[in-house]
């Protein structure tokens, strides 16, 4: 059966509405109404309403409906027809129906939309929750979000690279380093492409951009935190100052708003968001973020970084004053910040860096860099780090280094964000955090 007959996905239907087609997909539903029969089927492209005649169907496909367990895949051929009181507007009428393969009950999750499974089992069988469309609909605008940012890259000049995940090299301050038996020495899971960047910077590239892995060995149970996640990372070179990244990122940001917009206009219907396109991204220093805290209450040292409370009470402010769901936070200062971020004439004791947020959430952090060789070593021995231990990474300032400067984002971030999710674990398809290593 089907062999002579190609087939037609269903948000192709309405083409071929009276001719005979042949569908194949999952059962999402069967009711029995004796001499009628409905089967919903899903497709990667959406579901439908088919339906079986005891008068139309042949005989042997009318009952063989009364076998049918959720989630088998079947294939039916049947004709579309027009029926304005669906709510598809379509409908399939079924010919001949077939079992490819048979679900074995019961599912070990509820993949509805009324669905009371917990996220943890959900994640355990996540081949069969993303078979819910709206659960699916959350990875075609992240696969969306993804080629946007790509083009917008491709067409800014920017080259892709593609960066060791087990390296000896690491510069991040702070975050812990995941350790991996490399045929009997250690080396470690990449934290940051950034000395990567900054290579390729150099080597005349110029600009390049990587998204891969970032991992972070940080033992955090938050609701935005993965020791696994998705980094957009990129650097440019011969910049001004930190402007330059930041004038690039509100650039990308709205090209990759309007376009997701446009391009997954059905997935974003289907889970409900509206997308408002910022006119233009706030910027203010860590000082008057901290004086906009105290009016409400909470007060930080000068030296402090701000806490993740505090920044959604940030977003919640800038919202208000602004009527922007962005901020970039600027000038953070030298204490919290790595060694090789460059730091302000402006502001003393400070850094010319800067972090996005979207909705109170931090979705990219980034930095002018520290280019003179003289002023990178007496920074690192200011950090308490001996500059002889990171002899790799110095050499790319000693022959020939530009000013640049770049940043680093958190694709799940931007797509937990974006769709309002509950759990940044639904962002992504399989996520790692301290207790999860599968699937």
């Amino acid at each position: 059966m089907g062999l002579t007959m190609k087939r037609t996905l269903i948000n192709e239907l309405k083409q071929h509405l009276g001719q005979e087609v042949l569908v194949q997909g999952w059962v999402q539903e069967v009711r029995n109404l004796s001499k009628i029969k409905f089967v919903i089927l899903r497709d990667r492209t959406g579901d439908m309403q088919t339906l079986a005649l005891q008068t139309d169907t042949e005989p042997d496909s009318f009952a063989l409906i009364d076998t049918l367990t959720k989630e088998s895949v079947v294939e039916i051929i049947g004709i579309p027809k027009e029926n304005k009181e669906s709510r598809w507007e379509i409908e399939v009428l079924i010919k001949k129906l077939s079992i490819i393969s048979m679900a074995e009950v019961p599912l070990p999750t509820d993949n509805t939309d009324k669905s009371q499974t917990q996220i943890d089992k959900r994640l355990d069988y996540r081949f069969l929750d993303v078979r819910n469309v709206k659960k699916n609909a959350i990875f075609k605008v992240r696969s969306k979000l993804v080629k946007i940012v790509t083009n917008f890259f491709d067409k800014n000049g920017f080259t892709n690279i593609n960066t060791p995940k087990m390296t000896t090299i690491g510069v991040e301050s702070g975050a812990e380093l995941f350790e991996v038996n490399y045929f009997g020495k250690p080396v470690y899971l990449a934290q940051s492409p950034q000395v990567y960047k900054q290579m390729f910077v150099v080597g005349g590239f110029e600009r390049v951009y990587e998204i891969a892995p970032v991992f972070r060995a940080e033992k955090s149970h938050t609701m935005r935190h993965l020791t696994e996640f998705t980094g957009v990372d990129f650097e440019m070179g011969f910049i001004q100052d930190e402007h330059d990244v930041m004038d690039f990122i509100e650039k990308m940001v709205k090209d990759l708003l309007k376009n997701v917009k446009k391009e997954a206009a059905a997935e974003l219907g289907m889970l409900g968001v509206e997308l408002s396109l910022p006119k233009k991204i706030p910027r203010l220093t860590m000082a008057a973020a901290k004086k906009l805290l105290a009016e409400k209450g909470k007060t930080f040292s000068e030296d402090a970084d701000l806490d993740s409370e505090s920044e959604k009470l940030l977003g919640e402010l800038i919202k208000e004053k602004y009527n922007s769901e962005f901020v970039f936070i600027t000038n953070y200062p030298w204490a919290v910040k790595p060694f090789y971020h460059m730091k302000s004439e402006k502001f003393p004791n400070t850094t010319k860096s800067f972090d996005l947020l979207y909705n109170g959430v931090e979705i990219a952090s980034g930095s002018q860099r520290e280019h003179r060789v003289e002023v990178w070593r007496a920074q690192a021995r200011e950090k308490g780090l001996d500059p002889a231990t990171m002899t790799k990474y110095e050499e790319l300032f000693r022959y020939g280094c530009p000013p640049h400067g770049g940043a680093g984002f958190g694709l799940d971030r931007i797509t937990h964000r974006l769709l309002k999710l509950d759990n940044i674990r639904e962002a992504v398809l399989l996520p790692r955090d301290p207790e999860r290593v599968s699937p």
